[in-house]
């Protein structure tokens, strides 16, 4: 193996995408910042148990492990910023009305998540804390599709969904709840059949009508319709109606969305609280954006707070899009003459790229085109068309 090779799915970012990454993290966290959202930075390395504080078991298996050399203790290398945000708006700024907060850093997944799938992102992300009401599902979900129409997307799908569903049919049936865990593997790989044989076993005595609305579940998605569908098919449960009024209530916000409605949509079960939501493109083969409402969060860091918000892998974005243009640039000769020196240093300034070729050598770049030159002319430093 030679030293230039990297771990599987791992990756080097090379200039162009690399410009164009930057240049869309920059735009997006201005645009949040116009919501009223504030930065903040966690550290990408935190102990263990904090890290993984109310986030389930889904977190810990993406989660890399080693242990501090100062404490002793196990550290954790981030696989999601969320929990950290968390954190901070609960222990450190400790306020007590709403606080938005943004932010966008490195994460490191200990598996990929398929096979297309880099371990490493750039995850960049949105956060409202401190109010339960649907206001604030509404204004991320708004500031979603505004962050895809700044990456210059066009015709997204969001699918909806609300855990409240699935969890309420767990809870009116212990057995159903003993077997909760595979009841959710089943339902995110959508195998009814699975869930006709778990049924069977001694093990998991689920009942009848149980196990119906279970089977039913994968088939409740496609357009908004699926949630009247949902309360006819569905238990009338309490827990059912709270979840399937809390989605109609989005749905009915946002007439002029595309939405479409999966209740079988289970990935983050142990970790949400509230309405969910992934967003889909053209281009890109699973979701590009995932969020929701995870209210339980924060009781970990012994403040319990509303909270809903959504994130989004910047080097994902960045592939899906067109390759980026060449930038316009000026090419200059090297020198130590004053008046060149200061002919650069006002061209830069006024925010022009300027490529000096250093002595010996042709300009190799694949992010410049230079179409003009810095030319000694009459005695002056002057720009000519190439």
């Amino acid at each position: 193996m030679g030293n230039w090779l990297l771990p599987e799915s791992l990756a080097d970012v090379l200039p162009a995408e690399a410009r164009r990454i930057e240049e869309l993290r920059r735009e997006l966290l201005d645009l949040y910042r116009t919501y009223g959202f504030e930065l903040v930075a966690p550290p990408l390395v935190e102990y263990i148990d904090s890290l993984l504080s109310g986030t389930g078991s889904d977190l810990d298996l993406r989660t890399c492990k080693l242990v501090d050399q100062l404490s002793g203790r196990t550290l954790g290398v981030r696989a999601d910023m969320t929990p950290q945000v968390t954190r901070i708006d609960a222990h450190l700024l400790n306020r007590a009305g709403v606080t938005r907060l943004c932010y966008c850093g490195n994460v490191l997944h200990a598996q990929p998540a398929d096979l297309l799938s880099s371990r490493e992102l750039l995850q960049i992300g949105a956060e409202i804390y401190g109010h339960a009401g649907f206001e604030a599902d509404l204004e991320i979900i708004s500031l979603v599709l505004e962050t895809v129409a700044t990456a210059g997307l066009s015709q997204p799908r969001l699918d909806l969904c609300h855990p409240g569903v699935v969890r309420a049919i767990l809870d009116a049936d212990p057995a159903a709840g003993a077997c909760a865990r595979d009841i959710i593997r089943l339902l995110r790989e959508k195998d009814v059949p699975g869930l006709a044989e778990l049924a069977q076993r001694g093990g998991c005595a689920i009942r009848p009508d149980t196990l119906a609305a279970l089977q039913r579940l994968p088939g409740l998605y496609g357009g908004s319709d699926v949630i009247k569908r949902a309360r006819h098919d569905l238990p009338l449960l309490p827990g059912v109606a709270a979840a399937l009024d809390a989605l109609q209530a989005i749905v009915d916000a946002m007439p002029e969305v595309t939405l479409g409605v999966d209740l079988a949509d289970v990935g983050g079960y142990g970790y949400h609280s509230g309405v969910t939501f992934a967003l889909y493109a053209e281009g890109w083969h699973d979701a590009l954006v995932r969020g929701g409402r995870y209210d339980d969060v924060s009781r970990a860091f012994g403040r319990a707070r509303p909270a809903t918000g959504f994130s989004l892998d910047l080097r994902k974005l960045a592939r899906g899009l067109p390759p980026a243009g060449q930038a316009r640039a000026v090419r200059a000769p090297w020198g130590q003459d004053a008046a060149l020196a200061a002919a650069v240093r006002q061209l830069r300034r006024s925010g022009e790229i300027v490529v000096q070729v250093l002595p010996g050598h042709e300009q190799s770049q694949d992010e410049f085109i230079c179409d003009r030159e810095l030319a000694l002319r009459d005695g002056a430093w002057t720009l000519q068309t190439l």
